[in-house]
């Protein structure tokens, strides 16, 4: 957020001294990223219109372009941006000009043809961020002027500011000036001027359909209007904030955002279907052609405002329609000005892949009640280049029952001074807050804090508490060192996690830390939904999707360690995942996650069955389901009562062919947030038989549709308490598979009291026998 110090000094009476400005604003929460002077022009850039532009067929990243500054010469300039057309005006930095950047500007040849000096864009000037083309004038800008001249340039200091999410209001320069005059004492000169209709009552209808996301929505009908050039004053601060002048009346619209953080909209009113406003989602693959030139495919998660046509002129909070735009022509605009729901703006901006000034303050949240200044400010600006402008009596204010009120948050003044270590009395604490609007009243030990409808961040005690230590001043709080009758240590979760980890280091696994974000298809290359969630402004360009398994990271290290000649490796992690939820945030958890590379499903499970014994938990295998990206007839699900909560067995061969590996990889992942949550059962301790134990081996002819696990489960219950260990140690189908396997068990028998006899193992036999035929399984003989 680029703050303007002009700007600043018209609103609250701060210093002279730039340093001291810029370390308050710091002290306040708002901190400085850097202090800049613009407008200080490059000596030797001129005015020039573009006479005509060639291709060259020995120059395929450049043009040839002519230009004329009226001294009646022809000037030639080789350029790689071709935004330009015949009778543009730009600014030419002519030979010897020295740029901001350090280039000293020469006439250099390319194919053998000069280049007189080079033609600029408004970041090559200091004038924005913009490079996307060269900066293009008005068209009748005097020609063979210093450039500064003809854009009305004046130097300003512009300190540029980390505005935190949660400081919406702080995204208008009176936001700004309200927090310094807290600080430094003064009186706050916000714009709080009325409007004072003059003209007969014309007004544009409002609409709104959508009641949930828009709660409030003006409209004001303004004649009289001439679409000129700016005042230089203006002109210069918008460029100073970052903001290309274009003419009076979306100039002002746009200092009129950047003074009260109140977003609005100027309407060509002869362009406007009906003469009035509908506020509607679009429906699914209904498109319009914004501003910026582009058409855009809305789904109905993005709210429209339409004419009384239900014809769409803009996406409400973003970005207005190309076919109301204000132009020479325009006499006559209808204002809107609105609050919209913050979280279906930055739904829409984020599927859209369209950001911009307005929509940076509507996602975050803007003052409802702040709108009636805003327009007033709006008039009394535009008056100054429309001497004749009229304002109509009909100014529409429509609102839903879905609009905001500002909370009233009781506060502790015991706690407000424990939580900062100092002790504050409420008296203390209404002053600090009362400069930056917030109101109080005491009763009994606690203080009734009222918001300001500009702050909707403030909704919870703690945020009270931020506000005092914000404008008390962090360094004045001291020092202290926090008490406690706790000695810290680990928290049972903690315990529980860090157990986990031993017991898988200790089963000869090495943790793995993969890449947390991944790029497109690598879920679908592990067998996984591609639905995710995507980051805005991901670390490494195309690592965008967060994880919604830990298997693609994990079978990227086991097909790194194959191709580097390393088999027979076990790897583990433990990490978050973030499945899409349907809701701004994903459902975001902390899973396990286990690789084994040449090892079959047993393996897998065996791992879990450690885990349950060694942590006490629980959890069904059910093979009915297939998980995704695993092998059709050997992996299950892992369920604990009706919850899923993790999947193992083996990964499918396809998904191995996908990454490279040539071996088979047992797989166990599960929820362990779920997991680590619940309170485990308290192990049982159970002494050790002196008395030797008895192996004796099972071997069935198993239909295909009948589980290994149930067969286990039976064998295990007809065992009874003699039952040691159970062990699957050879699965045998024949060729051409057919309907039926082969499962051999190794089953270990030992008392506790005695020595077992023959007879007592013949009788176990029998009975495990006699199960497994329950479930159509022969004896193999």
């Amino acid at each position: 957020m680029k703050v303007v110090h002009s700007w600043l000094k018209e609103l609250v009476d701060i210093p002279d001294d730039i340093e001291g400005v810029a370390h308050t604003l710091s002290d306040v929460g708002l901190a400085v990223e850097s202090v800049d002077n613009v407008g200080a022009t490059v000596a030797g850039v001129i005015t020039a219109r573009v006479i005509k532009t060639e291709r060259h067929p020995d120059a395929a990243k450049v043009h040839r372009v002519f230009l004329e500054i009226g001294d009646g010469q022809e000037h030639h300039v080789w350029c790689g941006a071709f935004n330009m057309q015949p009778g543009d005006v730009i600014p030419w930095a002519t030979p010897g000009t020295q740029m901001p950047d350090g280039r000293l500007i020469e006439t250099k040849p390319i194919v053998g043809i000069p280049s007189e000096g080079m033609c600029c864009s408004a970041r090559e000037l200091g004038l924005g961020d913009d490079h996307s083309g060269i900066l293009i004038m008005d068209s009748d800008t005097p020609l063979g002027v210093p450039y500064g001249r003809a854009l009305g340039l004046a130097e300003e200091t512009v300190y540029d500011l980390d505005v935190l999410r949660n400081r919406p209001d702080a995204y208008g320069h009176v936001g700004v000036a309200r927090d310094l005059a807290a600080r430094f004492g003064a009186a706050l000169r916000a714009p709080s001027g009325r409007l004072q209709p003059s003209g007969p009552t014309t007004s544009a209808t409002v609409d709104i359909v959508a009641t949930d996301r828009c709660p409030r929505f003006t409209s004001l009908i303004i004649s009289g209007v001439r679409v000129a050039e700016s005042p230089d004053w203006m002109k210069s601060r918008l460029s100073a904030a970052g903001m290309r002048p274009i003419n009076n009346v979306v100039d002002v619209s746009n200092y009129v955002m950047l003074e009260t953080n109140q977003p609005n909209h100027a309407y060509d009113f002869a362009t406007l279907g009906g003469g009035g406003f509908r506020v509607r989602v679009a429906r699914d693959g209904e498109s319009m052609v914004t501003l910026d030139g582009v058409e855009r495919t809305l789904t109905p998660g993005d709210l429209l405002i339409c004419d009384a046509a239900d014809r769409p002129i803009g996406i409400a909070g973003i970005m207005g329609g190309q076919n109301t735009e204000i132009s020479a022509t325009t006499t006559t605009v209808a204002l809107e000005a609105a609050y919209f729901e913050p979280v279906g703006i930055m739904k829409s901006v984020q599927r859209l892949g369209l950001r911009s000034e307005a929509s940076a303050r509507n996602e975050r949240g803007i003052d409802p009640l702040g709108i009636d200044a805003s327009v007033a400010r709006f008039v009394e600006l535009l008056r100054i280049t429309c001497p004749d402008l009229v304002v109509h009596d009909g100014f529409v204010d429509a609102r839903t029952e879905s609009f905001p009120v500002a909370p009233t948050i009781p506060v502790r003044p015991e706690r407000v001074s424990a939580l900062l270590g100092r002790t504050f009395t409420a008296a203390e604490i209404a002053d600090a807050i009362a400069p930056i609007g917030f109101t109080t009243e005491t009763s009994g030990a606690v203080l009734s804090v009222s918001v300001p409808s500009w702050r909707p961040d403030c909704t919870l005690e703690i945020d009270i508490v931020e506000e005092v230590a914000r404008l008390f001043g962090y360094d004045n709080l001291g020092r202290t060192v926090p008490k406690s009758t706790l000695p810290g240590g680990l928290s049972p979760v903690q315990q529980r996690r860090r157990r986990v980890r031993e017991i898988l280091l200790g089963l000869g696994l090495d943790e793995a830390m993969p890449h947390p974000f991944l790029t497109d298809g690598d879920l679908e290359r592990a067998g996984l939904a591609s639905d995710a969630v995507r980051l805005v402004n991901p670390l490494v360009v195309g690592d965008d999707v967060l994880r919604t398994s830990l298997r693609p990271g994990l079978l990227k290290a086991i097909a790194f360690n194959e191709s580097h000649r390393r088999s027979d490796i076990g790897f583990f992690e433990i990490g978050h995942v973030y499945p899409p939820s349907g809701d701004v945030l994903p459902a975001e958890y902390e899973a396990l996650g286990v690789v084994i590379s040449g090892a079959e499903a047993p393996v897998a499970v065996g791992i879990w069955r450690e885990l349950v014994s060694s942590m006490g938990w629980g959890a069904r295998l059910d093979q009915s389901v297939v998980p995704a990206g695993l092998h059709p007839t050997r992996s299950a699900t892992l369920s604990a009562g009706k919850d899923l909560i993790g999947v193992v067995g083996e990964i499918h061969p396809d998904v191995l062919d996908a990454y490279g590996v040539t071996e088979r990889v047992a797989v166990l992942e599960v929820n362990l947030s779920v997991l680590l949550g619940s309170e485990p059962k308290v192990a049982q301790w159970k002494p050790t038989s002196k008395y030797p134990s008895s192996d004796f081996d099972l071997a069935f002819t198993v239909p295909a549709d009948v589980t290994a696990e149930k067969i286990e489960k039976a064998l295990r219950q007809a065992a009874g308490s003699l039952l040691v260990s159970i062990e699957l140690f050879d699965v045998y189908r024949a060729d051409g598979g057919g309907d039926s396997r082969s499962l051999a068990y190794r089953l270990r028998l030992q008392a506790a009291d005695r020595t077992l006899t023959d007879a007592d193992v013949a009788g176990v036999r029998d009975k495990c026998i006699a199960a497994a035929a329950k479930l159509s399984a022969s004896l193999r003989t």
